[in-house]
C-alpha cells in the first residue's frame, strides 16, 4: 500500500472518529436538552430547595426512585427558581435547611416568605434536628410539614404526600419528646403552681432535662442574664445551693 493510500486511510478512519464523538455529543445534548424541557413543561411537581448541591441532588434521586411518578425540580435557591420561568407554580416546597435552626432570624423569614408567596402550596421544612421548638417555630412561621434528617426516604415521599393532600406533617420523635415534656411538666405544676412563675416553670424543667443557660436562653427567646435571674430565684425557692440540687429536687416534683 502507497503514502497516498495510507493518508486517506488515516484521514478517513480521523475524519469518522470524528464524526462519531459529535454525533454522540449532540445526542447527548438533545437527551439533556429535552429531560430539562420535560421538567420544565410539568404542571405537577415538587420544588426542591437545598443550597448544597450534592444533598439536594441526592434527595431528588432517592425520592424519586422510591416513588417513580414524583416530578421534582431542584434549585439552590428560591430566585434560582424565578430564573427559570417555570409555566407552573409548584404543588408543594420541600425546603431543606440543613444544620441550621429554624429559630434563626434569617431561616424562619425564608420560610414565612415562601409560605406567603405559595399561599396554594404547601412548605415542608427538612432539618437535621426533630427538637420541639424548631418544629413549632416552624408551623409557626407557615410551614404544613417538619422533615428530620432522621427519618427514611419513605416517611419523607409520605410526608410530601400528605402535605399535597391537605394534611400536616410532623414526626413521631416530636410527638413523643412533647408528651413527655407536657407530662412531666404538668405533673410539677401541680406541686410547684404555688411555688414558682409560669417562666420558672420552665426553666425549672430545662434544669431537670440538664441543659446549659445558653440553650434555655436560646429557646425561651430570653436574654442569658435573665435565665441566671429566673435560676436564682429558683434555687432561692427550694433552698438549693446548685444546679444539680435544684435538678434532683425538681425531680422529686414530678415522681
Amino acid at each position: 500500500m502507497d503514502r497516498q493510500s495510507l493518508a486517506n486511510e488515516k484521514f478517513g478512519t480521523e475524519t469518522a472518529t470524528r464524526l462519531i464523538s459529535v454525533r454522540a455529543s449532540d445526542s447527548l445534548r438533545a437527551f439533556t436538552a429535552a429531560s430539562a424541557a420535560s421538567t420544565d413543561e410539568c404542571q405537577d411537581y415538587l420544588l426542591l430547595i437545598d443550597a448544597r448541591a450534592l444533598d439536594r441532588e441526592c434527595l431528588s434521586r432517592s425520592l424519586t426512585e422510591y416513588d417513580e411518578n414524583m416530578n421534582i425540580v431542584t434549585v439552590g435557591s428560591f430566585e434560582e427558581w424565578q430564573k427559570r420561568r417555570m409555566q407552573s407554580e409548584p404543588s408543594a416546597i420541600l425546603f431543606m435547611i440543613g444544620g441550621r435552626k429554624v429559630s434563626d432570624a434569617d431561616v424562619s423569614d425564608k420560610i414565612s416568605a415562601l409560605a406567603e408567596r405559595f399561599k396554594a402550596s404547601p412548605v415542608i421544612v427538612g432539618a437535621e434536628s426533630d427538637e420541639l421548638a424548631q418544629l413549632l417555630k416552624a408551623l409557626e412561621c407557615g410551614a404544613r410539614g417538619y422533615i428530620p434528617t432522621s427519618v427514611g426516604i419513605n416517611v419523607a415521599a409520605e410526608a410530601v404526600a400528605l402535605a399535597r393532600a391537605g394534611g400536616v406533617f410532623v414526626p413521631a420523635s416530636s410527638i413523643l419528646a412533647a408528651k413527655e415534656v407536657i407530662a412531666s411538666v404538668t405533673s410539677g405544676t401541680r406541686c410547684a403552681d404555688s411555688l414558682f412563675t409560669p417562666r420558672e416553670v420552665v426553666v425549672a424543667e430545662a434544669l431537670r432535662r440538664g441543659k446549659a443557660n445558653k440553650i434555655i436562653a436560646y429557646e425561651m427567646d430570653l436574654c442569658e442574664s435573665t435565665v441566671k435571674v429566673h435560676i436564682r430565684n429558683i434555687m432561692k425557692k427550694l433552698n438549693a445551693t446548685n444546679r444539680t440540687e435544684v435538678a434532683y429536687k425538681i425531680r422529686e416534683f414530678v415522681r
